[in-house]
C-alpha cells in the first residue's frame, strides 16, 4: 500500500467535504494523531494518524509553497 506524503502546514483535501462545504484542510499538529483546521470555518479536528490517511485524498497545497502569512 502506498503512504501518501504530506507535512505540517500543508493544505489537504479529504474524501468527504465538512459540513460548512468546504474540503480543504491545514495540518496543524502531527504525530500518533493528526489535528486538522477546515479553511471555511476553521473549526479543528483531531483524527487517529491511519484514519486520516485512510480518508485524504490528496494534497492541494505544499506547505513551503505557500506564502508566509
Amino acid at each position: 500500500m502506498e503512504r501518501k506524503q504530506f507535512a505540517l502546514g500543508d493544505i489537504v483535501q479529504m474524501k468527504k467535504p465538512h459540513p460548512c462545504g468546504t474540503n480543504a484542510w491545514k495540518v496543524i499538529r502531527m504525530g500518533m494523531d493528526i489535528r486538522i483546521k477546515c479553511t471555511g470555518c476553521e473549526h479543528s479536528v483531531m483524527i487517529p494518524r491511519l484514519e486520516f490517511e485512510r480518508k485524504m485524498k490528496k494534497v492541494l497545497v505544499r506547505a513551503e509553497e505557500q506564502p508566509e502569512s
